[in-house]
């Protein structure tokens, strides 16, 4: 068995990110997900987290706001809805995002969506996680 995986992040506009990994852990709607070299065939949809790549350099992470995994014991692909690398992210914005998030929740008027502002939060969180400013 290889001791690499190559990963694939795409998102609808470009290729986010693509490496060899030792693994990856990801946060499916099932739970969290380890994948190593020579894991099984999966596919499996994404919540909105920080993704975590681990290599002999370190750990790096990437915010995915949902979308897919395929896992083949050679090779992951994530297709997501949107991925950031965690350095690139604007820390700013992604904080006002989370405060308008969180101002939507607590006020509790019948014409906020709160299924949008609960995503919206959890968004901006895996933003702010992947960006080290919360940690998990």
């Amino acid at each position: 068995m290889a001791n690499k995986i190559k990963l694939e992040v795409v998102s609808p506009t470009e290729v986010v990110y693509t490496a060899d990994a030792n693994m990856v852990i990801v946060r499916s709607s099932g739970g969290e997900l380890g994948i190593m070299p020579g894991h099984a065939p999966l596919i499996a949809g994404l919540i909105p987290a920080p993704v975590r790549v681990k290599n002999e350099e370190g750990e790096m992470l990437l915010a995915v706001s949902g979308g897919f995994i395929e896992v083949q014991p050679t090779k992951i692909t994530i297709l997501a809805t949107c991925a950031e690398l965690g350095d690139k992210i604007d820390v700013e914005r992604a904080e006002k995002a989370r405060q308008r998030a969180l101002e939507r929740l607590n006020n509790k008027q019948s014409t906020i969506d709160l299924d949008r502002a609960g995503f919206a939060l959890k968004r901006a969180t895996a933003r702010l996680k992947a960006a080290g400013r919360i940690i998990q």
